[in-house]
């Protein structure tokens, strides 16, 4: 795992994070409904929350999580920080409601993501 690229991509999605929400505050407030304004909350709550969660995974000893599997935490992550919070955005700005489809495939990777973290930690041997 090269934590390196990992760290640069979590520090953008992280930034990201904060200028959506901004944005949303400040720039959002008068155009959006109130419905639209709430989904695009929901994006940047994800998308910052599995931000740090990336950041946490990355952050983990290898030997604690079985070979491999913490990369295959941290993609799952992004891939739902992508497709779940990218999704919404991009429902929001174009108003094309279909998008709404490739949402739960987003949550589904959280799930998944999180679902392996928790299948991939190694039994600690207690003396």
């Amino acid at each position: 795992m090269n934590k390196t690229a990992w760290i640069k991509i979590i520090a953008l999605g992280g930034a990201l994070s904060v200028a959506m929400g901004a944005f949303a505050a400040h720039g959002l407030g008068g155009s959006l409904s109130p419905r639209l304004m709430d989904t695009f909350r929901t994006a940047v709550l994800y998308q910052f929350l599995h931000s740090l969660a990336l950041l946490g995974i990355i952050c983990l000893p290898e030997q604690l999580l079985h070979s491999g599997r913490q990369l295959w935490v941290a993609r799952s992550f992004l891939a739902g920080i992508i497709l779940f919070s990218g999704s919404l955005y991009a429902l929001v700005f174009t108003g094309i409601s279909a998008l709404g489809i490739i949402t739960p495939l987003g949550g589904t990777a959280f799930i998944v993501g999180w679902g392996a973290l928790f299948f991939s930690v190694k039994p600690q041997i207690q003396n």
